[in-house]
């Protein structure tokens, strides 16, 4: 016999939070939280990862159905807890897999209370005072940066992706008005460093402005673009009539934290428009999804150190801040809070040093006639989303106000701390060698070799001659046969979670230079885990040798 539909009903409307206050069933809302948080907890160890790691199984993925019958809350959030099973724990000082930090509990509450009353960003009409939240940590930002905040506005977008679609559509409008009606009619093009994120490729394409149309400028050992080379590749393209739909520098790349010279950009983006006498002020874009945080050692006293950093530390922490303070050039700029801003994911904002510029992206009222009756505050207008969640802004706005510029100061120095330690000790060891040494982020590249190699030459001699191509792609494969026995000890709960860049930079001759990759972010980061790591590598060699 069928079940009547207002038995169904009154079963499901258990399963929401209830519009007017009730105490048993609010209690009953909290409890079913805290029971699915408990049943999180029993899946940790002392091991980096959740649970137990097992073969992912997407064939029964794909022939999953939906059931005729509903179940109940209980039943639904124990099944989904075990999704979580084989998850890495960011924050555990055994995991640097990537730049993917731990969310503090303000941020996840932050990120948590607009998905029970799903505030919409499209305008204060449905957010109303979420969208506060969203200026303010914009405000605050802005301020951190450098930026005059009576001037600077943003939006929160869903990604690093999304910011460099924002600054790459102005640039676009600035150097070809009328795009937005007319489409792309012209050679546009983007520049950036050839390690500037992939980023700068996706939003070529999804803008029509062409893969093809993505200038990558060569770096110098220190993984910045060279000006030299930035000059002649822009006056190239003025020369031969294009258009620059943006220049993007990169502060902090996602493998090597490298950090671009803005100051430098931007005298040579300024000059040769004078030069050639352009009708527009080519964009510039900060790309500091990652390097942005660095923002709170702007005013830091470095001679006095006054929350006494350790002299390594205060060596790197000043050679990252000389160039990352030049951020407020630039015309707009990428921020990841979900990266070195420890929120959740997906909390990232897209800030102008003019806000007036989101005007050459709106769209005219009566396009949408069923919005913006009421309130003030209307991004809808402009935003390439409709739909923006309250999440990330209260996040973000959580985290600004838990850290304050003491707070992000003192856990960036950590983290520091821990990565300089890290290369002290692979500097220490004949077997390996750093590859980045001439950036200071939390991120370390490094190359692990076998018994017998001399480390003191064998690194320059593959990046810069031919004749050691075979012995190059020899190492390569060392290094990957490595991280494979690193990556099978760590999923089984052993050892440490690193990573690997196939592609740490190109050897001068075109071969890809192939790197082992630890990224510090956990806040529980000490030394007795940066020895855990070389405990792991020198395990992994002794394993590849007996294979051999």
């Amino acid at each position: 016999m069928t079940t009547p539909y207002s038995d169904i009903l009154q079963q499901l409307r258990e399963a929401f939070p209830q519009p007017v206050s009730n105490r048993v069933h609010d209690a009953y809302f909290v409890f079913s939280f805290l029971r699915s948080l408990d049943q999180v907890d029993a899946m940790k160890s002392d091991r980096p990862l959740l649970g137990e790691s097992e073969e992912l199984d997407y064939h029964a993925a794909m022939q999953a159905t939906v059931a005729d019958s509903p179940q109940n809350l209980e039943a639904v959030t124990s099944q989904l807890v075990e999704y979580l099973s084989g998850l890495f724990i960011w924050g555990h000082p055994r995991s640097q897999i990537n730049v993917v930090p731990s969310p503090t509990i303000p941020s996840i509450i932050g990120g948590m209370l607009p998905s029970i009353y799903n505030p919409n960003l499209v305008s204060d009409e449905s957010a109303r005072k979420i969208a506060v939240a969203e200026v303010e940590a914009i405000a605050m930002t802005a301020d951190l940066l450098g930026y005059d905040t009576k001037q600077a506005g943003g939006v929160f977008t869903f990604g690093g992706t999304g910011t460099l679609l924002y600054a790459v559509k102005i640039g676009l409008e600035k150097a070809c008005p009328g795009t937005q009606q007319t489409g792309v009619s012209e050679r546009a093009v983007i520049l950036c460093s050839d390690h500037a994120h992939y980023a700068c490729t996706t939003v070529a394409n999804w803008l029509g402005l062409g893969e093809d149309n993505v200038i990558r400028i060569p770096t110098t050992d220190d993984n910045a673009l060279r000006p030299c080379l930035l000059e002649s590749h822009l006056r190239d393209v003025l020369k031969s009539g294009g258009k620059v739909a943006a220049v993007v520098a990169t502060m902090g790349t996602t493998d090597a934290f490298g950090i671009d010279d803005l100051e430098q950009v931007r005298e040579i983006v300024d000059r040769l428009a004078d030069e050639f006498a352009l009708d527009y002020r080519p964009h510039i874009h900060a790309d500091a999804v990652i390097g942005w945080a660095w923002s709170v050692f702007n005013d830091y006293d470095f001679e006095s150190n006054p929350l006494r950093f350790r002299a390594r530390t205060i060596r790197a922490l000043a050679h990252s801040s000389r160039r990352i303070r030049q951020i407020p050039l630039a015309d707009s700029v990428g921020i990841d809070y979900h990266k070195t801003g420890f929120c959740p994911y997906i909390s990232s904002a897209f800030i102008l040093r003019d806000r007036a510029e989101l005007k050459r992206i709106s769209r005219p009222d009566e396009t949408m006639p069923y919005l913006f009756q009421s309130g003030k505050y209307h991004p809808g207008k402009f935003t390439l989303e409709t739909t923006r969640s309250g999440s990330g802004p209260m996040a973000a706005l959580a985290n600004l106000r838990l850290f304050g510029r003491q707070g992000l100061q003192s856990l960036l120095g950590h983290l520091v701390t821990m990565a300089e330690t890290l290369r002290e000790h692979l500097e220490s060891h004949a077997a390996t060698t750093v590859l980045n040494r001439e950036n200071f982020g939390p991120v370390t590249l490094f190359r692990v070799y076998p018994e017998g190699v001399d480390t003191f030459t064998v690194p320059k001699r593959e990046r810069t001659d031919p004749g050691f191509r075979d012995e190059l792609r020899k190492h390569n494969e060392y290094n990957r046969r490595v991280f494979a026995r690193i990556q099978e000890e760590a999923l089984q709960g052993r050892g440490v979670v690193i990573s690997l860049t196939d592609c740490y930079r190109e050897s001068e001759y075109g071969e890809p230079i192939v790197a082992l990759k630890s990224y510090i972010l956990s806040p529980f980061s000490d030394a007795e885990y940066v020895d855990a790591v070389l405990q792991s590598l020198w395990d992994a060699r002794k394993a590849v040798a007996n294979d051999i």
